[in-house]
């Protein structure tokens, strides 16, 4: 299975369609968060900020619509969304689409097809969507801004870079000639392969402060290293 590197969250109230949708989901090779009602949905976005949103509009303690609106007013986020939702009025769909989602999705529906529906949505959405995301690190290329779980790690450009180059080749091993040519385009003739190690370590030591797990990046001995995506 190809991991995409796409983190998807998914708030919908019932466990059944829930649980349907992430099977899916993981099957296409995505990371997928959950959460029952707009509330959880509220925090587990702040906690992990998704890649993706699929939501169900009529959600306990805060509808779809409310919670479409913080990410899109109060948080300023351009995160693609898919509404998901009972409702088959044709104004309940324009409503949705002019709240700021991508795709509207009505129940019943075939989870293939909404697979499908997200699949197309990130191809349309590519220039706003470039972070990639595995295990709640996330990073966003455009931003220069790395993650975990919510909160912000701060990298040098170089460990920035690498770290990027990584999780762009999840769970590929990459030789130290490879990461060099990466960091050091014009001169890394002129850079020794010791430059790597130093950078790996550092980077780990600032991943392990926030993740608690220092087996984000793994040193195959005598080949390189590679990203634990999973």
């Amino acid at each position: 299975m190809e991991l995409k590197g796409k983190s998807i969250l998914i708030v919908e109230d019932d466990p059944k369609i829930r649980q349907l949708i992430k099977i899916y989901l993981e099957q296409a090779g995505y990371e997928v968060w959950e959460a029952k009602d707009g509330v959880e949905g509220q925090t587990m976005f702040e906690h992990v900020d998704p890649c993706f949103l699929i939501m169900d509009l009529m959600l306990p303690e805060q509808s779809g619509e409310e919670l479409c609106q913080w990410i899109r007013q109060d948080m300023k986020s351009d995160v693609p969304i898919i509404m998901v939702t009972a409702k088959v009025d044709e104004q309940d769909r324009i409503k949705g689409l002019q709240m700021g989602a991508d795709d509207y999705v009505i129940k019943p529906f075939s989870p293939q097809e909404l697979v499908a529906r997200v699949e197309t949505v990130l191809r349309r959405t590519a220039n706003r969507c470039s972070k990639i995301s595995f295990r709640g690190l996330t990073i966003k290329p455009l931003r220069g801004e790395v993650k975990y779980n919510g909160e912000i790690i701060n990298l040098t450009q170089h460990e920035f870079k690498l770290l990027h180059f990584l999780m762009k080749h999840p769970n590929q091993i990459l030789s130290r000639d490879q990461i060099l040519e990466e960091l050091y385009p014009n001169d890394e003739k002129l850079v020794i392969e010791r430059t790597v190690d130093v950078h790996i370590s550092k980077l780990r030591e600032k991943l392990s402060e926030f993740s608690g797990m220092p087996d984000f990046i793994d040193t195959v001995r005598g080949m390189g290293y590679r990203f634990v995506a999973l």
